[in-house]
């Protein structure tokens, strides 16, 4: 369809969530020496203005990135998301967001690579501008479900496939299922981070169930709710399925989510969900 536009929805609550598990899986890939790749496979513009009228039109950057700027206290690894935020931002203020390709470039080593994809013809040619030159990073004008055949298994043999669409389409979590699929087949060794919307709930517990009939090892979820998932129409939290997560990542997380809550959460409400859908072997 091609018709959602990130810039509306920049540094939210959901991008919040979504960027703080980047950081964490993409430190944890530094553990070793050796070089390893990130693919994006729905990179959108790489970073959004916040004083555009997309992204003043709700505001929603307000309840996300707006609620840490200023927090004292934070956990180490929260304290290191928001730096890399705001490295974008070097005079204070918070006017720039910057999306998964810009904090994933941030955290590359000399030697490592970023591969981006993006179908949307206005989003990719913002993408394109946005890495010009940059020898370490490839960007495709392409499907990124397609890409999964087309650029996997990296060389390197290490890294992490970002998988975040749009969820316009109503058969995405079927798509989804194919793609893990799919990268499993091509890449059992890969670290896959698969982001979701939670608006109605029975279809990502749905998409769920179907994943763990797969029998994949290793497969986590993580999920962050800050409105009850049975209220109105409307996005009422976010969740992460991750394959083959980094040791000690549960761990990490186990702590995160909590504090995400506590920080982002809109009165008294807010839950977490820290499951494994499959064991690690």
């Amino acid at each position: 369809m091609l018709s959602y536009r990130h810039a509306f929805h920049a540094g939210n609550f959901a991008d919040v969530f979504k960027h703080v598990l980047l950081v964490q899986l993409i430190r944890a890939l530094h553990r070793k020496g050796k070089p390893f790749c990130v693919l994006d496979t729905h990179a959108g513009a790489g970073r959004y203005n916040l004083h555009s009228p997309p992204a003043q039109k709700n505001r929603e950057f307000a309840g996300g990135i707006g609620r840490l700027w200023t927090q004292a206290g934070l956990s180490p690894e929260l304290a290191d998301y928001v730096a890399q935020v705001r490295a974008f931002n070097p005079d204070g203020p918070l006017r720039v967001y910057p999306g998964s390709p810009r904090i994933a470039r941030a955290l590359l080593r000399p030697g490592d690579r970023l591969m981006l994809t993006e179908l949307h013809p206005n989003e990719h040619a913002a993408l394109k501008a946005e890495f010009a030159n940059d020898r370490q990073v490839s960007v495709h004008h392409t499907d990124g479900y397609a890409a999964l055949k087309a650029l996997l298994p990296p060389p390197e043999r290490r890294g992490l496939v970002l998988l975040d669409p749009a969820y316009e389409l109503k058969d995405e979590f079927d798509r989804l299922l194919t793609a893990v699929q799919t990268l499993h087949r091509r890449w059992a060794t890969g670290v896959i981070a698969v982001w979701y919307p939670i608006l109605d709930r029975a279809p990502s517990l749905r998409w769920q169930q179907s994943l763990q009939k797969l029998a994949i090892p290793a497969m986590l979820c993580a999920e962050l709710g800050l409105y009850p998932y049975d209220a109105p129409l409307g996005l009422h939290g976010t969740g992460m399925i991750l394959i083959n997560p980094p040791w000690k990542l549960d761990e990490t997380l186990g702590r995160l989510l909590p504090e995400l809550r506590q920080c982002l959460r809109v009165g008294d409400y807010g839950q977490t969900r820290l499951e494994w859908l499959t064991p690690a072997p």
